[in-house]
C-alpha cells in the first residue's frame, strides 16, 4: 500500500525499539539487564487491583462518556486542585487511554501548518514527532547539563515568535531528570502571558521529586486559563499497562479534546478508570515507598557510573533517569548504547533518541533492582574501561 507522505513525518519512541531487540536477545538465550524503558518495578497496589476486579465483577465493561466517568473527572479535579492550589471543575478534565493522547490531541488541536511549538531538548520524542506531523514547526530549547538541564532561558525569549502557538515544558523531566525551579517556571509563565502563548505542562513525573520544591505553572497567577495539565497513573501507582492518563485544560479546548477521543478510542475502559479512583483516594504509602526505593536506587547507580572510566553522571532531581555524560569515551552516544546491549547485555538509550542536543549522553532507567543495578555497573566496566585504552 502507499502510505500517506505524513507519516513520513512520524517518528517513534526508541525506548520500545531497544526493548524489543532486547527481548529478541534473550529468546536466543542472552541476559539482558533492562534499564531502557521508563516502567517502574513495582506491582500495581493491591486496593487498586481489588477495585479494578470489583468494577469488572459489578459490570463495568461497556462504553462510558468520551471525556471520562464523572466520578473519576471529580476526583482528578479534587486532586490536582489540592496538588497545584488552583480550583479544578470535572468540566476542565479529559480522560484518555495513558497520558500520550493528551499531549497528542492538544498539538492536533491547536497547531496548524507552520505554528510554532517550543519544547525541550534533549526531551520526550514524542513531542517532537507530533509537532512534525501536524505540519508544525519544532523549536527546540537545549537542556544543558552545566544548568542543572533547566531551560536555557535567554535563547527561549528569543526563540518565541508571533508564530509561537504553544510551549510544551516537563518537569520532572524525561531523560534527563532535570526539574525546573519556581523561578524558571515564573519566567516561562511571564513570557506565555503576556504573548498569549498556551503551555503544555507535562507533570507525569511529578511525585519522583528528590530535592527540592515541585512547581507547576498551571498554579501561577493567570496560567489557569492558559495551561493544559498533563498528568496520569502511570508511573506513580505503577500502572502503565493499564493505559490511564489525563488533561486539565480549558472547557472550551476540552470539548475539541473529548471530540478527538469520540473520533479515536471512543472513551477509556470504565473499569480502569473506577480503578484510578482508588488509586487517587486510597492509600498512598506504596508510592511514597517507591518512591524512596528509586531515591536510594538513584545514588547507587549514579556513584556507580561516576566510577566508569569517560563518564561523568550528574545527581538528578526527579523522575527515574540517569543522563550520564559519555563525551570522554570519544564515541558517539549510539554506538556506545549499541555495544552496551550486545557485548555487555545491558540495554541502555542513546541520549540522541532525545534530540539532537542529547548526543554524548546516554539514558538509564533505574526502574529495576539494586541487585540488577549493581550487575549492570560490574557487565559496563569492562566496555569502558576498553573504550579508555583505545
Amino acid at each position: 500500500m502507499n502510505v500517506a507522505p505524513r507519516m513520513a513525518r512520524l517518528g517513534t519512541e526508541s525506548a520500545f525499539e531497544v526493548l524489543a531487540r532486547a527481548r529478541q536477545l534473550e529468546r536466543a538465550g542472552r541476559e539482558i539487564i533492562h534499564l531502557e524503558i521508563g516502567e517502574p518495578d513495582f506491582d500495581t497496589p493491591v486496593h487498586i487491583k481489588e477495585a479494578a476486579k470489583q468494577a469488572l465483577d459489578a459490570g463495568a465493561t461497556h462504553y462510558g462518556p468520551s471525556a471520562g466517568l464523572p466520578e473519576l473527572r471529580e476526583a482528578i479535579a479534587k486532586h490536582v486542585a489540592e496538588t497545584r492550589g488552583v480550583p479544578v471543575a470535572p468540566e476542565e478534565v479529559v480522560v484518555t487511554p495513558g497520558a500520550k493522547p493528551i499531549m497528542f490531541f492538544t498539538i492536533m488541536a491547536l497547531i496548524g501548518d507552520g505554528d510554532e511549538v517550543i519544547y525541550p531538548n534533549p526531551g520526550f520524542p514524542i513531542y517532537e514527532s507530533v509537532i512534525n506531523f501536524v505540519g508544525g514547526v519544532p523549536v527546540p530549547i537545549p537542556l544543558r547539563e552545566e544548568s542543572g538541564f533547566g531551560f536555557d532561558l535567554e535563547l527561549f525569549e528569543r526563540r518565541v515568535s508571533s508564530k509561537t502557538k504553544l510551549i510544551v515544558i516537563n518537569s520532572p523531566e524525561n531523560p534527563t531528570g532535570g526539574v525546573l525551579d519556581r523561578d524558571q517556571v515564573e519566567r516561562i509563565a511571564d513570557v506565555a502571558r503576556r504573548r498569549g502563548i498556551a503551555v503544555l505542562s507535562d507533570e507525569i513525573y511529578r511525585q519522583f521529586l528528590y530535592e527540592g520544591e515541585f512547581a507547576s505553572i498551571m498554579g501561577l497567577p493567570g496560567m489557569r486559563e492558559q495551561t493544559i495539565l498533563l498528568d496520569g497513573f502511570s508511573k506513580s501507582y505503577a500502572m502503565t499497562g493499564w493505559r490511564l492518563g489525563y488533561g486539565v485544560m480549558p472547557p472550551a479546548l476540552a470539548e475539541h479534546v473529548a471530540r478527538l477521543m469520540v473520533n479515536s478510542n471512543s472513551c477509556t475502559a470504565s473499569f480502569v478508570q473506577l480503578a484510578g479512583i482508588a488509586a487517587l483516594q486510597g492509600d498512598q504509602t506504596p508510592v511514597a515507598r517507591m518512591v524512596a526505593e528509586f531515591k536510594r536506587r538513584r545514588d547507587l547507580l549514579v556513584d556507580g557510573l561516576n566510577r566508569l572510566p569517560g563518564v561523568r553522571c550528574a545527581r538528578p532531581r526527579g523522575a527515574f533517569y540517569v543522563f550520564p555524560n559519555i563525551t570522554g569515551t570519544g564515541r558517539p552516544s549510539a554506538e556506545v548504547a549499541e555495544r552496551l546491549l550486545t557485548e555487555a547485555g545491558v540495554a541502555a538509550l542513546s541520549g540522541a533518541a532525545f534530540g539532537a542536543h542529547g548526543e554524548g549522553y546516554l539514558r538509564f532507567s533505574y526502574a529495576n533492582s539494586e541487585s540488577n543495578l549493581r550487575l549492570a555497573l560490574e557487565r559496563m566496566r569492562p566496555l569502558f574501561e576498553s573504550f579508555a585504552r583505545k
